[in-house]
């Protein structure tokens, strides 16, 4: 079994959203003869597409990619059980190559899979509804308010506009005492192959100008006509996220679609800034340019 293991490679490419991370992990894989396992929680689903900045038919075609369409909005589907489901996939990918690429912006995605997560226990279900009352009847800053107060840390790396993420991690404190963070395992998964992490990152001006004009592509390629078309299901957790709340809101009539063109950009830039927070905690990343492919490859093949 060891002899098995040894030449095996889990190449993990973050970073946050805009930075190219697709295309790098396409030419990855296209050298190291491998597959790529997306660990994006948006892009798990079929119905969103343009607002999920997915890979094309072209970038599909380039390499094969896992977890891409896999399932609907209407699954409940969370970190942890992609966690199980992409490793399991990735030991099935392992018999057929000796290099596999998770790639992906979703820390908390990434992390089930790399050290898993323990079972939170069961929480009395007043607690959720005393939460789901008070924000239903004082909005999100409410919530924001009381995850800034509850649990600081693990709040600056979350999607501060998804009030069902905040739900989720009010509740666990509450209902626990701990963060929602502590039920990462105690005991970090061990696994039999190595693991290379890349980090992607730009000049923040130059990321935040890539971030103005992908969102500005999505516009012109119809995200407000895929959100209205999407608006009966506003309440699924999967549409709770930059890109679809602030087009729900303008169909809502909460402001002008001139505002929420502004909004989504300035959230997608917020988003973007707590995904690098995230990702920079890891000591264990190494940072490249996302131009510099080469230097990557040099890097995996020590």
């Amino acid at each position: 079994m060891p002899d098995f293991w040894k030449n095996k490679k889990l190449i993990v490419v973050t970073g946050p959203t805009a930075v190219g991370k697709t295309s790098v992990a396409i030419a990855l894989a296209r050298y190291f003869g491998a597959e790529i396992v997306s660990a994006d929680s948006r892009q798990f689903f079929k119905e969103l597409n343009i607002g999920t900045a997915k890979p094309d038919d072209t970038e599909l075609a380039a390499a094969p990619h896992h977890f891409i369409n896999s399932h609907s909005i209407h699954d409940d589907y969370d970190a942890a059980q992609f966690g199980n489901d992409a490793l399991k996939l990735i030991h099935a990918l392992f018999d057929r190559f000796d290099y596999v690429v998770l790639c992906g912006g979703s820390g908390l995605y990434i992390k089930a899979v790399l050290e898993g997560f323990d079972e939170i226990p069961a929480i009395d279900s007043g607690v959720r509804r005393e939460i789901m009352a008070l924000y239903e009847a004082q909005g999100i800053s409410w919530l924001q308010a009381q995850m800034k107060e509850n649990d600081p840390e693990y709040y600056a790396t979350l999607d501060q506009q998804n009030p069902h993420r905040l739900i989720r991690a009010l509740e666990v404190k509450k209902g626990t005492g701990f963060s929602i963070a502590a039920f990462r395992k105690n005991n970090i998964l061990q696994h039999p192959f190595g693991v290379v992490k890349i980090g992607l990152e730009l000049p923040r001006e130059v990321l935040y100008q890539r971030i103005d004009e992908r969102m500005d592509e999505m516009i012109a390629q119809g995200l407000f006509n895929e959100a209205e078309n999407l608006y009966p299901f506003k309440d699924h957790n999967a549409l709770q996220t930059v890109g679809y709340k602030e087009i729900f809101d303008f169909l809502d009539g909460a402001y002008s679609k001139e505002e929420a063109i502004r909004l989504l950009k300035r959230n997608s830039r917020r988003y973007a800034k707590r995904q690098l927070t995230w990702f920079k905690r890891d000591t264990e990343t190494t940072w490249f340019n996302p131009g510099d492919v080469n230097a990557i490859v040099r890097w995996i093949g020590k």
